[in-house]
C-alpha cells in the first residue's frame, strides 16, 4: 500500500482555522448551501446509470447529527450534490447492535445483537452468513471492509464471508494510535507515528481499493472509521483548531437543572460540576478536531472515484452508528433514547438520480441502508426490515413510515450509569419510552424539542400518550430478552 499526501492539506488548515466562525454563525441554521426541501410531490427522478453502480458506505463512530457543519468536504462534495436526510436515526443507539443492523437491514430482535458483548451482543452473537456483503458478492460485486467491524472481533485472522478485501481493527473497538489491524488475515501492529494515525491510514487503504478495483466489475466499499469515538484524538495538524469551541451556546438540556420527572438512572446523576463541564468541553472540542481528518478521508474517496472515472456511477452514503451526549440531561454517553443519542447524520450522493442540495424530511433509519444498496444493485435483501432510501428521491415514498421502534437491552457501565431495558416509539411529533420497571417518558417534540418536560403523567397528554402506547405494543414484538412492556 502506498501512503499518499492528503489532497488540499494547506486549504484544509485554512478552513479549520475559520471553522469556529462558521459554527458560531450557523449553530441553529441549515448548511451554508441553499437546500431544496424535497417532498414526495416535488421529487423528480433523473436517468439512472446503465451499468450496475458502485456503492461506498462511510460510517463514523459516535458522531452526533449536528456536527456536519464542521465538515466542509462532506457538505461540499456530498450534501451539495446529493440529499441530506434531516430526520435520520438508529434503532438501537449502541455501536455493535447498530452495525449489525447496518449490515443486515434488521432490527436488534432480528439480528439477536442487542449489546456490545455478553450473552446478547458482540461479534460472537452475530450471524454473518447473510449480510449486504454476501448479497452483493454473490452477484459479482468486489467487496471490501476497511476499518471497524464489530465489538469483540479481536485477535483472530477470521474474515467473514462475502468480503474480498479485509482491513479491520483487530482490537476490541480500534484506536487512533497503537492498534492492530487484520489485513486480509494477517495481524499487523500500528504504532504512534504520524503515518499510523488510523483515520488517515484507513483512508489510504480505502483509496487504494478504489484505484485498483477490477475494471468492468462493480464494487462495494464499507469504510468504517473509529473517529470520533471515545477520547477523541485529533491528528497532529488539527490539534487546537477549535480551541474556543467551549464558548459556543449549549443546548438547554445541558446539565439539566430539574430532573425529578426523569427515570431513576438520570435522577441518580448529580449536576455537573465545573471540572466535569471542562472535561466535556474538551471532549466536544476533540470531536470536532478529529472529524477534520474524517473530512479529509471523504475528500480522498471522492477524488479516487473521480480519478478512475467512477464517480458518476457510484452511490456514496455518509452516516454514523449512533450519536452521543455531551452533558445533555447530565449524561455523557450514548444508549439512551434522547435525540442526541438516536439521531445521526445521513448524506447520500448519487449523481444519476440526485441533483442537490436536497434536504429530505422522511424518517430514515440505519436499517434502510442494506435494502437501499440491495435495491440499487438489483439483488434481494432477505429478512430486511428497512426500506429503500432512494424512493423519496424519485417520488415513490407513498406509504413511507411515520414512526419507528427503538429497542435497547439493560446496559450497566462503570461511571456511565445504569440504563434499564427499554422499548420506545418515535414518530414525527412524539417519542414515548417504556423502561423495564416503573418508569416511562413522553415528549411532544414540536413543543419540547430538548425533552425537558416529561409529559407521561400530564392530564392534557392522555390521548396522544394512549395512541403512542398502543403503537409501541404493536412494534415492540418480540420484546428484548427479559422485558415486559408496561412492567
Amino acid at each position: 500500500m502506498q501512503i499518499r499526501r492528503r489532497n488540499g492539506l494547506a486549504i484544509r488548515l485554512l478552513v479549520a482555522t475559520t471553522s469556529l466562525f462558521v459554527l458560531e454563525n450557523s449553530i441553529h441554521k441549515e448548511p451554508v448551501a441553499q437546500p431544496t426541501e424535497r417532498s414526495d410531490s416535488q421529487a423528480e427522478g433523473s436517468n439512472t446509470a446503465t451499468a450496475r453502480p458502485n456503492i461506498v458506505l462511510i460510517v463514523t463512530d459516535d458522531q452526533r447529527w449536528d456536527t456536519l457543519r464542521a465538515m466542509p468536504n462532506v457538505r461540499r462534495l456530498l450534501a451539495a450534490r446529493g440529499m441530506t436526510f434531516k430526520n435520520a436515526f438508529v434503532v438501537n443507539p449502541l455501536c455493535c447492535p447498530s452495525r449489525a443492523s447496518i449490515l443486515t437491514g434488521k432490527y436488534s430482535h432480528g439480528t439477536g445483537v442487542y449489546t456490545n458483548g455478553g450473552q446478547y451482543g458482540g461479534f460472537g452473537n452475530f450471524d454473518d452468513s447473510s449480510t449486504i456483503a454476501t448479497w452483493l458478492h454473490d452477484e459479482g460485486y468486489t467487496t471490501a471492509l476497511v476499518g471497524k467491524y464489530l465489538n469483540h472481533y479481536e485477535g483472530t485472522p477470521y474474515i467473514p464471508p462475502g468480503w474480498d478485501q479485509w482491513v479491520a481493527f483487530s482490537d476490541n473497538t480500534g484506536e487512533y494510535y497503537d492498534y492492530d489491524l487484520n489485513v486480509n488475515g494477517v495481524i499487523e501492529h500500528r504504532g504512534s507515528t504520524r503515518a499510523d494515525y488510523s483515520t488517515t491510514l484507513l483512508a489510504d487503504y480505502a483509496e487504494d481499493f478504489i484505484l485498483t478495483a477490477p475494471e468492468r466489475k462493480p464494487f462495494f466499499l464499507y469504510f468504517s472509521l473509529f473517529a470520533p469515538h471515545g477520547h477523541a484524538t485529533p491528528e497532529r495538524q488539527y490539534r487546537n483548531q477549535f480551541s474556543n469551541l467551549r464558548g459556543l451556546k449549549k443546548s438547554p438540556a445541558f446539565n439539566e437543572r430539574n430532573v425529578r420527572d426523569k427515570p431513576k438512572y438520570i435522577r441518580d446523576l448529580s449536576s455537573l460540576d465545573d471540572g466535569e463541564i471542562e472535561r466535556l468541553d474538551s471532549e466536544r472540542k476533540g470531536t470536532y478536531e478529529t472529524l477534520l481528518s474524517v473530512d479529509d478521508a471523504v475528500e480522498s474517496v471522492v477524488t479516487a472515484l473521480e480519478t478512475t472515472g467512477q464517480l458518476d456511477n457510484t452511490l456514496i452514503v455518509f452516516t454514523s452508528d449512533n450519536g452521543n451526549l455531551f452533558g445533555e440531561h447530565r449524561w455523557n454517553y450514548k444508549i439512551v433514547p434522547y435525540e442526541e443519542s438516536i439521531r445521526v447524520p445521513l448524506v447520500v450522493r448519487y449523481d444519476p438520480l440526485l441533483n442537490g442540495p436536497i434536504v429530505d424530511d422522511h424518517l430514515a433509519l440505519n436499517i434502510d441502508l442494506a435494502p437501499t444498496f440491495a435495491g440499487l444493485a438489483g439483488v434481494d435483501a432477505p429478512g430486511a426490515d428497512g426500506s429503500d432510501l432512494l424512493l423519496p428521491a424519485t417520488g415513490q415514498a407513498q406509504g413511507w413510515r411515520t414512526d419507528f421502534l427503538i429497542e435497547s437491552l439493560h446496559y450497566r457501565r462503570h461511571r456511565k450509569g445504569n440504563v434499564p431495558t427499554y422499548c420506545a416509539v418515535r414518530n414525527e411529533r412524539y417519542i414515548y419510552v417504556d423502561y423495564q420497571g416503573p418508569a416511562a417518558e413522553f415528549y411532544n417534540l414540536n413543543k419540547d424539542p430538548y425533552e425537558l418536560e416529561n409529559s407521561v403523567n400530564r392530564e392534557g397528554a392522555a390521548a396522544p400518550l394512549a395512541t403512542m402506547q398502543a403503537r409501541l405494543a404493536e412494534l415492540c414484538n418480540p420484546p428484548p430478552p427479559g422485558y415486559t412492556l408496561g412492567d
